[in-house]
């Protein structure tokens, strides 16, 4: 039978299938369109299934901050090539799953699967739908929400969507100075990968590890013995700096370790503003 293409025109509005596969599927179905709806989500089932096995590590992380800044939510949706992580479809999705996350703030990946993503499909159903008409493989890999108390959480995305930081900073009186500072913050851990807040978080054994290693160091140098101990704990020094968030050096002014940054805050602000903690999501790590 003949299809019209103002049908076909209706069934990619409906489904956003590619015009070819719409008429297709209303060919096959001859011209019934709940059987061509049908028909283009078993494609797209199929199509899922078919490049199950590879590897999708393109994608964005997305980040949103919600209830007044007291809630900020991470997100990784994975694709397998960076064309399709920027096409429009596929950021809407992602958008879309990080503000269902948000609002619904489910346990896990597989309850966040199973939630409605519309009045009509569940996230899995859309995914899968997605995968037909774009024709990757494509997965929602992980995701974390941060709920401050007392304070605030701010957000920053970085390289592209590449990376997605969500920092809490604990205060007395939240103001949007408060907000500027924790951006600040998320910026300076987005772009200089700290490990812990603060030296106390760093392990006992990554301690003895890292000294040991500095002892070695210092002796292949030939370096006396009674000085092997005070090298190596002026290196650890060096080691804090880079792996402590509050140690590190602003970058948006070198002369100021982050400490100083929110002691100064905290002095301006008449605040006791402390980082609580972070998250720093990095695409495929």
């Amino acid at each position: 039978m003949a299809i019209k293409s103002e049908t076909v025109k209706l069934l990619r509005d409906k489904t956003g299938a590619g015009m070819m596969d719409c008429k297709k599927a209303l060919e096959v179905s001859e011209g019934d369109m709940e059987k061509a709806i049908e028909y283009l989500r078993k494609k797209g089932a199929a199509t899922a299934e078919k490049r199950a096995d590879r590897a999708a590590n393109q994608g964005i992380i997305v980040t949103k901050i919600s209830e007044g800044s007291k809630r900020g939510t991470v997100v990784e949706i994975n694709c397998e090539t960076d064309f399709v992580a920027r096409s429009g479809d596929f950021v809407n999705f992602a958008v879309a799953v990080t503000e269902l996350v948000a609002v619904k703030t489910p346990a896990s990946v597989d309850e966040l699967m199973a939630m409605p993503y519309d009045a009509s499909r569940t996230v899995a159903v859309a995914l899968t739908e997605l995968v037909g008409k774009i024709g990757e493989k494509l997965a929602i890999r992980r995701f974390e929400i941060i709920n401050a108390t007392a304070g605030v959480v701010e957000a920053y995305t970085h390289m592209g969507s590449k990376i997605g930081v969500l920092v809490e900073l604990a205060a007395g009186a939240p103001a949007a100075d408060h907000q500027i500072l924790a951006r600040d913050i998320a910026m300076q851990i987005a772009a200089m990968n700290p490990s812990v807040v603060a030296r106390e978080e760093v392990k006992k054994d990554v301690i003895e590890r890292e000294l040991e290693i500095y002892r070695q160091q210092a002796k292949n140098e030939g370096k006396p013995d009674q000085v092997v101990d005070r090298i190596a704990n002026g290196k650890l020094e060096k080691y804090y700096q880079d792996v402590v968030l509050l140690e590190q050096s602003f970058i948006k002014d070198a002369t100021k370790a982050i400490k100083e940054v929110v002691q100064e805050a905290s002095k301006k602000l008449n605040d006791q503003i402390a980082v609580r903690r972070f998250l720093r999501y990095q695409l495929g790590e």
